[in-house]
């Protein structure tokens, strides 16, 4: 499967890319037709500290309290909240932004604990994840966030097949599907592949892939 990898470079930061692999994969909520791989996006610091340069830019005349982390993206908030707090430009500067991750309840549903409610409740909140196949878990944390009161200040991805939300909140990412060549994702029962018998290469979440 790996021999099929293609790079992709940012059109913004041709020092940013990462890894495609074109195949029939599941997530939680589709089928897709390509794998992307922003591991090392998420995980090295460099790339993570480019990654974050770009997004920052963004959000310069945006006021944000808080970074909400999902889907391991705190290495790249924390350079996120560094560039919009150290530009000069940036109506951020100078400011404290809180880094946080969500808590899973025995329901899995998203909670934050009372120590840290203080950092959500009435602040200016940017939701930071990594990659944007359907939008759900875009729309299932920012229920979460308005439950506790939170301001959507934005939305930041390294990856996202949608623009905005269906409530029209623009999801600022690195790549599009535009980069990826005739990529989709298609409902379970809608996929082509299905329906012609191929098999899975892969389950893909967050944190990677498994085999089948």
């Amino acid at each position: 499967m790996e021999s099929r990898a293609m790079e992709i470079r940012s059109k913004a930061n041709p020092k940013i890319r990462l890894n495609v692999i074109p195949g029939h994969f599941a997530t939680n909520h589709s089928h897709i037709n390509y794998y992307i791989d922003i591991t090392k996006l998420k995980s090295c610091h460099k790339y993570a500290k480019l990654v974050a340069e770009e997004l920052a830019k963004n959000y310069l005349g945006t006021q944000i309290d808080t970074i909400i982390c999902m889907e391991n993206t705190e290495v790249i908030a924390a350079f996120l909240a560094d560039e919009l707090c150290t530009r000069s430009n940036s109506v951020s500067a100078g400011n404290n932004i809180n880094i946080i991750v969500p808590e899973y309840n025995s329901n899995n549903q998203m909670i934050f604990r009372d120590n840290i409610q203080n950092t959500v409740w009435g602040k200016n909140v940017l939701l930071m994840i990594s990659s944007v196949t359907t939008g759900k878990t875009i729309n299932r944390s920012l229920e979460c966030i308005q439950y506790y009161n939170g301001n959507i200040a934005g939305i930041g991805a390294i990856f996202s097949a949608i623009d905005e939300t269906p409530n029209a909140i623009p999801v600022c990412s690195i790549f599009s599907e535009k980069d990826v060549p005739d990529y989709h994702s298609y409902p379970y029962a809608q996929c082509p592949a299905c329906k012609n018998k191929n098999k899975l290469d892969a389950i893909v979440n967050s944190y990677g892939y498994s085999k089948i």
